[in-house]
């Protein structure tokens, strides 16, 4: 039996808020028939505070915004340089849970690491993916009506200094670091196209059609060279 289908949208940089209102507007709207999809994005420097976060763990934002949202989770730091992963899936149609959707996530970026030669590993009571004891790339999820959407954020090539400002996903003084500090190579488009084919297959989706921003079709392909765009 075929996989339900799989739709990857690649959508530059976007603002934090109005995106996060079409992922609802989205799960709301979709039908048993949808596709589901999964956003790659990236966005200007933002505080993202999960549903239930406590606003003490924002230590000073300074000039960037805090944007209370419906992820679980408590802060975390969006900004250029990070790529953003959004999988807005029918998780019983898949036959997943909450805690296979989160192990496939953070599967996919193990994956991607051990690719170029750098070992990762997960956290069984602190959902993302670490090298040594320094955090890479954070995750976030909501689901209601069966359907999920959030995802991850994968530190890339970015400006740190922000994360100084919050204790990173409830954490006071946990260590973040990036690929570029770890020796893999920057390339987002090369590690969008790696990170979606390691999730697809632990999705269970063999092929996947590639949209560039919201209404252009491209092929099914392995490949998303729209992503990002500039500015």
């Amino acid at each position: 039996m075929a996989s339900p289908a799989l739709v990857v949208r690649c959508l530059g940089r976007q603002d934090y808020l109005p995106l996060l209102q079409e992922m609802q507007h989205f799960t709301d709207c979709r039908g048993a028939d949808s596709a589901d999809e999964i956003w790659l994005t990236e966005h200007p420097p933002v505080f993202t505070l999960g549903l239930n976060g406590k606003p003490e763990h924002v230590l000073d934002p300074g000039d960037v915004p805090v944007v209370r949202c419906d992820r679980g989770g408590q802060v975390t730091y969006h900004g250029p340089g990070q790529l953003v992963v959004y999988t807005l899936l029918a998780l019983r149609r898949r036959a997943l849970g909450v805690r296979q959707l989160v192990s496939a996530l953070e599967l996919a970026v193990i994956d991607l690491l051990q690719d170029f030669g750098v070992e990762a590993h997960a956290r069984p009571q602190a959902p993302g993916v670490y090298v040594g004891q320094a955090k890479v790339a954070a995750l976030g999820l909501r689901v209601r009506r069966d359907c999920c959407y959030h995802g991850l954020s994968l530190n890339i090539d970015m400006d740190m200094e922000p994360f100084w400002r919050i204790n990173p996903c409830g954490y006071p003084g946990l260590a973040v670091t990036q690929l570029r500090e770890l020796g893999v190579p920057t390339n987002s488009v090369a590690v969008a196209d790696g990170l979606v084919k390691h999730l697809a297959a632990h999705l269970g989706a063999s092929a996947w059609e590639t949209l560039d921003g919201w209404d252009s079709p491209g092929p099914a392909a392995q490949s998303n060279t729209a992503w990002p765009s500039p500015g």
